[in-house]
């Protein structure tokens, strides 16, 4: 069986928690830029990781705190889908990953980093993005800064 480490991810799983949601509050600052926002929907809005597994790593979340993708409406579920479609052609055509992983992790033994408001994760992969250094060396290095990322996707989410 293989294993796959992610001891980066700690920096996240340490630091302090403002008990605030995240996906609540960004969005209603609407300073899209500073908050890393690319796209915002009807109902969903794209927004960047802050704490990536991968460059491009990207989640479609509601404006509605909502807990669960059962809570999501016909309309919602379909607006979802549409974002996540068109998020990955984007990602594809600017980032040329070999891959993607696609997933919403739901409640705490889950895995959802904020279990009350449902988000689904776009990672770009790339064969043997997982190299020796955040194994051994507890670091995670990302090829590309966040800011430059969005600066690159920013423009391709306009007609989103």
């Amino acid at each position: 069986m293989e294993q796959i480490w992610a001891p980066w991810r700690m920096e996240y799983i340490r630091s302090e928690k403002s008990g605030e949601c995240v996906f609540c509050t960004l969005p209603r600052e609407e300073r899209d830029e500073e908050n890393f926002i690319l796209y915002r929907g009807a109902d969903f809005f794209i927004i960047m990781n802050i704490y990536p597994y991968n460059t491009g790593h990207l989640m479609v979340a509601p404006y509605r705190h909502v807990g669960c993708i059962t809570r999501l409406d016909e309309k919602q579920r379909a607006e979802k889908s549409r974002l996540t479609h068109r998020t990955v052609e984007i990602l594809r055509n600017c980032l040329n990953p070999e891959g993607f992983n696609i997933g919403i992790n739901l409640g705490k033994a889950g895995g959802a980093g904020y279990e009350d408001h449902v988000h689904e994760h776009i990672v770009p992969r790339w064969t043997g993005d997982t190299n020796f250094m955040p194994v051994l060396a507890d670091v995670k290095i990302h090829p590309e800064h966040l800011r430059s990322t969005y600066d690159r996707l920013r423009p391709h989410f306009k007609d989103a």
